[in-house]
């Protein structure tokens, strides 16, 4: 794969003028909704070709930016029988989606301190105390293990599907009856819905409500997601989109399924305007900062549902223009997490149930994402939204949002400046941590800073960064009078932040060849 494709490279794998160039140009500090607009249309075109050539009866799409929906579409029926067009309030069921929903609510749990993720579940599911664990050297199952599909149980897909309707009864004597276990707890990962069932019932016993009353109100309700429900019933019926598989080149109906004790796996139902402020949420968790925390969870437990928590296969894929790309991540809580060569962090879930298939999916750095949905059996909306969000990088509006810098990195940005554009040995020795010039002598780094400014004049220090990796490393760029200096600093951990590393080179539209750097 070429290294443009790769996109963006963190600081420190970037040695070269080639791959400071590659970094330099994504730098901004919030996505541009002027310029992704443009590629609105495009996308409208991509999902509407996707659900006819898909034999999708009805699908409903939206762009989430910056926390907002800004943009929807949909074609076709909700309802074929009598060709009720879908729009952004049409309420699909989502399926597996549900599981974020179901880990939110546990960590909220978690916050509040009615448990900890690495308690054993059967302190909460008591039924779970007779289970025949594997091997004697098995850990007992713990509520961590369930979010992250590492509790041992076997790949339950497509039987969970059709468990959703079992009464709580059932399933508390499925529990008695046993589980077979496919791997040892905490040491694979294997998705299973009855997991994700189980940690249901833990939000139900550990709350003292049942899972729905529990979703709705700490969740739904604070975030104004007035249309989401696990009761199909409580649907108005001229917003409901009925299920429908392909076959013997027709559409045939898929009766709703009704909630029960498997709904906190996959019973979920919403709508475009619905789950685009549920995303929101997500994304409003980046980048951290200070400031008063809102509903539904601290951001932190939201950060903390989008970190890959138990790896998983990578796997190697086409795009939709049919480059090979490799994807690596895993499971965080309730979402996927993955890696592509074009974005480092994106986060997603699909979800699939007779008569539905949908997505979420984005990238939290940069504050956009898209949902869809369709009233297909198992429709499988990735590669179109792998596609879409080309369009939008297309644009040149994707742009990630930079971490905040923090005082002692400013402080060094105008220290350091200063240092770059008029040597002064106190100055040198305020900014410098004990390895500093340990690495590389005073004197040589003195003589190298000259090697590069000398030929351009004085230099301007700037009043912002050009980019900023993480609190304690950024990059800015110095105007001269005969050409640009790009300056990056790395501070060491201490009190307060020395400079550790420091790289001093022609900014890369002024440097000719890499070995003008001076590290």
């Amino acid at each position: 794969m070429s290294s443009a494709r790769c996109g963006r490279r963190r600081l420190s794998a970037v040695p070269t003028i080639i791959g400071l160039a590659l970094l330099t140009a994504h730098i901004s500090a919030q996505s541009d909704r002027a310029k992704l607009t443009t590629a609105f249309a495009e996308i409208d075109r991509l999902f509407t070709e996707f659900a006819t050539q898909s034999h999708v009866p009805g699908a409903a799409w939206g762009i989430v930016v910056d926390g907002e929906l800004a943009h929807a579409g949909a074609t076709g029926f909700r309802d074929v029988a009598s060709k009720s067009p879908v729009d952004a309030d049409t309420v699909f069921r989502i399926a597996s989606m549900t599981k974020s929903f179901t880990a939110m609510s546990i960590l909220k749990l978690r916050d509040e301190g009615k448990l900890s993720l690495d308690d054993p579940a059967e302190r909460y599911v008591p039924e779970l105390k007779g289970l025949k664990y594997p091997t004697s050297d098995s850990p007992r199952i713990t509520v961590r293990h369930l979010l992250s599909h590492a509790e041992g149980f076997p790949e339950d897909n497509p039987w969970g599907d059709r468990q959703l309707a079992r009464t709580d009864d059932e399933l508390s004597q499925m529990l008695r009856g046993g589980i077979p276990f496919s791997n040892a707890p905490g040491l694979a990962y294997e998705y299973s819905n009855y997991g994700f069932a189980i940690l249901g019932r833990v939000v139900s016993n550990v709350s003292g409500q049942r899972y729905d009353d529990y979703v709705a109100a700490n969740i739904l309700r604070p975030l104004g997601m007035t249309s989401t429900t696990l009761e199909a019933s409580k649907v108005a019926p001229d917003r409901l989109a009925h299920g429908y598989r392909w076959e013997d080149n027709q559409w045939k109906d898929e009766p709703l399924l009704p909630h029960g004790a498997f709904g906190s796996m996959g019973g979920m139902l919403t709508s475009v305007r619905d789950l685009s402020r549920y995303v929101g949420a997500f994304l409003s968790a980046w980048p951290p900062r200070d400031g008063p925390e809102t509903a539904p969870i601290r951001r932190a437990s939201l950060r903390e549902m989008q970190q890959v928590w138990r790896p998983a296969p990578a796997a190697v894929t086409r795009t939709a223009s049919g480059a090979i790309q490799l994807n690596s991540g895993g499971y965080a809580f309730g979402l996927r997490v993955t890696q592509s060569c074009a974005f480092e962090h994106i986060v997603a879930h699909s979800g699939g149930l007779p008569g539905f298939g949908s997505v979420m999916q984005w990238l939290p750095e940069y504050g956009v994402g898209i949902v869809a949905f369709g009233n297909l059996t198992y429709t499988g909306w990735g590669r179109v939204t792998n596609s879409a969000f080309d369009a939008l990088a297309k644009t040149g509006g994707l742009k990630p949002r930079m971490p905040q810098p923090s005082p002692a990195l400013i402080a060094a940005r105008d220290k350091v400046s200063r240092l770059v554009d008029r040597w002064d040995d106190e100055v040198a020795d305020d900014i410098a941590a004990e390895n500093l010039f340990m690495d590389v002598s005073k004197d040589r780094r003195r003589a190298d800073i000259e090697r590069v400014r000398a030929p351009l004049g004085a230099c301007t220090a700037p009043a912002a960064f050009d980019f900023v990796g993480n609190a304690l490393r950024g990059g800015w760029t110095m105007s001269c009078e005969r050409g640009k200096i790009l300056t990056i600093v790395t501070l060491a951990p201490t009190m307060p932040p020395k400079v550790q590393s420091l790289r001093v080179i022609l900014a890369p539209s002024d440097a000719p060849r890499s070995d003008d750097a001076c590290r």
